[in-house]
Parts: structure tokens; C-alpha cells; sequence
């Protein structure tokens, strides 16, 4: 489910986050699919179960997911799509830094826009 890069800059609770949501929207993991608890995931990934928690906490506030008392921790039912003006003011910052960096190096507009493109498609793969 979860597969870390420890030699990346981004933080591990991050990399579960953005992780679990690539496989929702692939749809490789459903509503109502079970995923593991935050002792066992921490197991698998040698990680310290608080990690795995912050990250479990940060997909409930995105309502990603739902922990039922007793039963485990699911897939939420429903999704809802919404943008988080917060998220979206962070994503552009670096997409300007990014964007400027593929600037210096000689793409164009039609080239970066391909290449979102092609990301975009790549996440929308079943």
C-alpha cells in the first residue's frame, strides 16, 4: 500500500498521505476498503507508530478515511472533492519554483504543459 523514499526531503507522514490518496484515486483502494492500523503499518514500514498516526490523522481531516471504534479504519464512504485554498495557495508556490526551473533549462509552455499532461493521465490510470 505504502512504499517510503527516506532519502526524500518530504516528511514520511507526508509521503503515507499523498500515498494513500494516489491509490484511492487509482482506485486500487475503495470506500469501505479496510486498511491496516497504525501499529501494523508502522511495523511494516519500520516506522514509529506516531508517524503513521499523523498521517492517519491528517487523511481523517481530509476525510479520506474514517476510524469505526472497534472495528478498524476504512476508506470514507464519500469522498467529497473540495478544493482547500490553504493546499492550493502551497501548491502554486511550488509550482512557480518548479515551473522557473523548467524555464531555465529551455521548455516551453507547450512542453510543461504535455508534461502536466502526461502526470495528470498517468494518475487517472486504473
Amino acid at each position: 500500500m505504502v512504499q517510503l523514499d527516506y532519502k526524500s526531503s518530504k516528511p514520511i507522514y507526508e509521503q503515507i498521505v499523498e500515498q494513500v490518496k494516489l491509490n484511492v484515486m487509482k482506485q486500487y483502494l475503495k470506500s469501505g476498503d479496510a486498511i491496516p492500523s497504525v501499529r501494523k503499518l508502522a511495523l511494516e514500514l519500520s516506522i514509529t507508530p506516531g508517524t503513521v498516526a499523523k498521517a492517519y490523522q491528517e487523511l481523517e481531516r481530509q476525510q479520506i478515511i474514517e476510524t469505526i471504534r472497534g472495528k478498524g479504519t476504512f476508506i470514507a464512504g464519500e469522498i467529497e472533492l473540495k478544493p482547500d485554498e490553504k493546499k492550493v495557495l502551497e501548491i502554486k508556490k511550488c509550482l512557480q519554483t518548479e515551473l522557473m526551473e523548467l524555464k531555465m533549462m529551455g521548455y516551453d509552455l507547450k512542453k510543461v504543459l504535455k508534461m502536466v499532461e502526461e502526470i495528470y493521465e498517468e494518475m487517472s490510470v486504473c
